[in-house]
């Protein structure tokens, strides 16, 4: 039986794996890239490095980490840190193209972009998450169960609402965001958001 625990800087690898494999709307994205890491160096390992008291994994009997969820209580300084302090050691490994025109650059350019102020949820819902599952965690409730302790804790520490943005063709995310409670929000073109807001 799978259990939710607590991050711990030894699952930083799998963070990446799990990101990786989840990150094709939901299917597995190994290869697609030049680079996987650039997968978990945007949407997943900056969150523990940031916030790992807002972190928790899922773990096997065998103790293999199969799931997790990530988040920032503030997003407008999170993403501060992440161009002030995260993306600088990272942009020797993903050099900045000129006309960004593939999936790939266009991603790094992701990167290169974050700053605060461009986030037009930010204000209302403060908060933001990423959640990725493998399809052997899928059934036993653990997404909504991971969903839930993130919650609590930003009931706890007085945030006010959380956005989150995915990819439109994840269909099954819609579906469970939605039946969490989770309404839609303006989000920019190609792009799907959700927002929920607390106390």
């Amino acid at each position: 039986m799978s259990r939710i625990r607590p991050y711990r800087p030894s699952d930083r690898n799998a963070m990446y794996d799990i990101c990786t494999r989840t990150a094709d709307a939901g299917a597995d994205a190994t290869g697609i890239l030049s680079d996987d890491s650039l997968w978990g160096d945007l949407f997943a390992v900056p969150y523990v490095e940031r916030h790992p008291d807002l972190a928790w994994v899922v773990e096997t009997d065998d103790e293999r980490v199969i799931g997790y969820i990530v988040a920032t209580d503030d997003t407008e300084a999170f993403a501060t840190w992440f161009r002030d302090e995260w993306w600088p050691t990272r942009q020797e490994r993903y050099p900045r193209a000129a006309e960004p025109t593939t999936r790939e650059e266009r991603m790094i350019e992701h990167g290169y972009s974050q700053a605060p102020g461009r986030n037009a949820n930010a204000a209302e819902y403060p908060a933001h998450l990423h959640i990725d599952l493998l399809p052997e965690t899928q059934g036993q409730g653990l997404g909504r169960r991971l969903i839930e302790t993130l919650f609590a804790e930003l009931t706890r520490r007085g945030v006010s609402g959380l956005h989150l943005g995915m990819d439109p063709n994840n269909t099954g995310a819609a579906a469970f965001y939605e039946r969490l409670g989770m309404s839609p929000l303006p989000a920019e073109p190609g792009g799907q958001s959700y927002g929920v807001r607390f106390g």
